[in-house]
């Protein structure tokens, strides 16, 4: 592949909102990702046993507000939903939500904790990659609108802040 092409693959992919790109032409293919703004990024040996753990245990009561899929999915809101006025905190990429680093840690928030701007509230992991999610204005957790180990979609709401 020439490159001329990769470096404009370079351009697009920093003007965008995209986390990677790939692009194959026959037998050559070229992949180019980046992290998001400030963000960490934690490769997993494999195996992962991060990522085992966390699917493998069980699901435990919490007392986190929950809202139906199609609630999650479309956001919720006050249009026929329980979301607590605020900011929403949504999820920028398709993944598996974990609320703590490992699951013999604690949480990274709890509801009624105050956070700052900039500080992580849990984490998506992607293709063997743990995306933090951190708060993008200052105040307190309203609402954790998913659970640990819980798959997201793009634009699903994850945290409210208040």
């Amino acid at each position: 592949m020439d490159l001329r092409k990769i470096k404009k693959l370079i351009d697009l992919l920093e003007e965008s909102n995209l986390a990677e790109i790939e692009i194959k032409e026959g037998e050559e293919s070229v992949r180019l990702a980046r992290l998001p703004r400030g963000g960490v990024a934690m490769s997993v040996p494999a195996p992962a046993p991060l990522h085992l753990e966390h699917t493998q245990r069980a699901a435990q009561p919490t007392a986190m507000p929950m809202l139906s899929p199609v609630d999650a999915a479309t956001g919720g809101g006050r249009n026929g939903s329980d979301l607590p006025d605020g900011h929403v905190v949504r999820s920028p990429m398709v993944g598996s939500f974990y609320a703590s680093p490992s699951p013999d840690k604690p949480a990274f928030v709890k509801i009624g904790q105050a956070v700052k701007q900039g500080e992580t509230l849990g984490i998506v992991e992607a293709m063997k990659m743990f995306n933090p999610i951190e708060a993008d204005v200052s105040g307190t957790v309203l609402a954790i609108l998913c659970e640990s180990g819980q798959p997201v979609e793009f634009d699903q709401p994850l945290f409210v802040i208040g």
